[in-house]
């Protein structure tokens, strides 16, 4: 199977889940050329990419509870946070088991990783963009998030 047939636009998500937002849907939906997209919103936009032949429902119902507990914090976020690049799943560590890459407290320097940011099975590095010190990290490991989602606060 050819990867480029299947492989996924983040842009292309990106605007679907700024049009689940605008127009205040719960839910929309589009398939094309054999690529099936469904993006939700039950607290927070959940996206899922399926191939049309096959089907993953699995990984979808787990992720409900992560966003609600966040939701109360979010409106406490200073405008300067780092903020998710694309919608995906954070991890703080590089493999599971693994010593988280920054914790509170933790200086940092530009361009060291922060987390990770999976999106269709590729891990995309957020790097800080400025030199200081971690002063709050905004999700759990293995949580869904939205582009623009603050991630850490480095002051």
């Amino acid at each position: 199977m050819s990867n480029g047939k299947n492989r996924l636009d983040t842009g292309l998500v990106r605007e679907l889940a700024a049009i689940l937002r605008e127009a205040d849907l719960g839910e929309l939906e589009i398939e094309h050329d054999g690529l099936r997209i469904r993006v939700s919103k039950p607290t927070a936009a959940v996206v899922q990419a399926v191939a049309a032949p096959m089907a993953a429902p699995a990984a979808a119902p787990a992720p409900v509870a992560a966003p609600a507990a966040a939701a109360p914090a979010a409106a406490e976020v200073p405008d300067n946070a780092i903020k998710s690049p694309m919608v995906g799943t954070a991890y703080l560590s590089p493999e599971p088991g693994a010593k988280a890459f920054i914790a509170v407290g933790d200086k940092v320097k530009k361009g060291d990783t922060l987390l990770l940011v999976e999106a269709m099975k590729t891990f995309n590095p957020v790097e800080a963009d400025r030199a200081g010190t971690v002063k709050a990290i905004y999700v759990t490991d293995s949580q869904p998030v939205e582009y623009g989602e603050p991630l850490v606060l480095i002051e």
